[in-house]
């Protein structure tokens, strides 16, 4: 198999920068010639081995964060987004995307936010509710979408808040009980938590903090840990929402909501006790909800967050969709990316969760460019605590390129060799490539389509 070559000029131009260093210094550093060095910086040439040793020794560079970043997620979305039929002249070619995503990696994620407008503007004109011709309407980004999109390319990992997390939640090496630790915590501010009867899972009422005496545990201590970082870690979180530069107070609203809940999946889970357990258990999800009691969903998340430079996990994806097959949290540390619109591929195991309850269903799968994955899946339906109450339903899937899967203890016993063992997934039937699936939806709009009354095979007309 030939050794893929690594282009990571916008990584080297951000190493330099950040060092502050001229091009001149920096290839003197590196050992190269400065032509050779901007070379590599537009992606001209790849970057050398030699290159990769010189960043890690002389710069201490975790060099797997050369090959780490926005390019497969921002080529999958532009494939997407060109997918839209208002682009009649079709997709530009995959090599061109790939140009675009590692060269001019700002220009891609603009392009994509004219199109959401674009797509929300018309979504607004064809419902029948909207007012048309108001005067001063502005077309703006979906405040749920920009803060899903700023996790999402921060590989859902955000450095300062993780290590608040940790050094709230241990002592000495330790891991603090959750529970009793956040009692104390809020405690201190005035605070006074109460275990009550009520609807909420949590509420606030002047120096009162209710909490909902039918959730689980790891509920509880989630609300508990979420109001912790509201009040201990405020400064922090408005420092994040800051640099982040959202485009509306209601985008920077659900940002701290956001963040706040990743400061507490972070304290109920603080990274080095929990990536140890994970590597220890081999990433046995039971066992990890039983040391750290925390639900299924808590520690799937979590491990799909395990991207701290220097100490980085197992590079996983996580998705969690609802019985209409509609994505409600997507993140992925792989090359694996999830439909921005729309459900995901029927052929995931993620869809069966709902037909087999309690139960782990495993899959091989190999999406159209060739790459191989380990995919768990599981429903997490939750009570809502009574008879009347509803019960919200999902599924999750966990999963990893299969070149980690033997670091799982799911991946025993299963045909990782063999080519037949693996399922054929897509992200979406719109950009789809595959020309004989039986579960197509609709043709991929970037093919032309060939239709014989006189011919059916499984589609009622052929892909070119």
């Amino acid at each position: 198999m030939a050794t893929q070559k690594l282009y990571a000029g916008v990584k080297l131009r951000e190493t330099r920068t950040r060092l502050g260093l001229t091009q001149k210094a920096f290839a003197e550093r590196l050992g190269v010639s400065l032509p050779y060095l901007n070379q590599m910086e537009n992606n001209h040439r790849p970057v050398s081995a030699q290159v990769v040793l010189a960043l890690a020794s002389e710069f201490g560079l975790d060099v797997t964060e050369l090959s780490a970043g926005d390019a497969e997620r921002l080529v999958s979305d532009m494939r997407e987004a060109l997918a839209d039929p208002i682009f009649s002249d079709g997709a530009p070619p995959l090599a061109d995307l790939r140009l675009a995503a590692s060269n001019a990696p700002a220009l891609a994620r603009s392009f994509l936010e004219l199109h959401r407008a674009y797509r929300q503007t018309h979504e607004r004109l064809a419902s029948l509710d909207e007012a048309l011709g108001r005067e001063g309407a502005q077309t703006v980004v979906s405040p749920w979408e920009e803060v899903r999109d700023f996790f999402h390319y921060c590989d859902n990992y955000i450095d300062a808040v993780d290590r608040a997390a940790e050094r709230y939640s241990c002592r000495d090496g330790n891991r603090l009980e959750p529970i009793p630790h956040a009692i104390d915590t809020l405690a201190k501010r005035g605070i006074d938590v109460q275990f009550s009867d009520i609807s909420q899972l949590r509420e606030r009422d002047g120096n009162r903090l209710l909490i909902n005496a039918h959730a689980g545990r790891p509920t509880q201590a989630f609300q508990l840990l979420h109001q912790v970082a509201l009040m201990t870690q405020n400064d922090l979180l408005e420092a994040t929402l800051d640099l982040a530069r959202f485009q509306s107070d209601t985008a920077r609203a659900i940002a701290k909501i956001g963040l706040a809940n990743y400061f507490a999946g972070a304290a109920l889970l603080p990274y080095r006790p929990f990536l140890e357990a994970a590597q220890d258990t081999r990433h046995d999800l039971e066992r990890l909800c039983d040391i750290f009691t925390a639900s299924t969903e808590q520690v799937a998340h979590r491990l799909s967050t395990l991207q701290r430079p220097g100490a980085k996990g197992i590079p996983f994806f996580f998705v969690r969709v609802d019985q209409a097959g509609t994505i409600t949290k997507r993140h992925s540390a792989t090359r694996l990316q999830f439909a921005r619109f729309g459900g995901a591929c029927p052929l995931w195991n993620v869809h069966q969760a709902f037909e087999t309850p309690t139960k782990f269903l495993r899959q091989l799968a190999e999406t159209p460019d060739g790459v191989r994955y380990l995919c768990l899946a599981r429903d997490v339906s939750k009570s809502g605590g009574s008879f009347t109450a509803p019960v919200r339903r999902y599924a999750i899937c966990l999963g990893c390129e299969v070149s980690h899967a033997k670091g799982l203890v799911y991946a025993d016993d299963m045909e990782l060799g063999n080519p037949k063992a693996y399922q054929p997934i897509g992200i979406s039937c719109r950009i789809c490539e595959r020309k004989d699936c039986h579960q197509r939806s609709v043709p991929p709009l970037e093919r032309r389509l060939h239709v014989d009354p006189d011919h059916r095979g499984l589609l009622p007309y052929d892909i070119a």
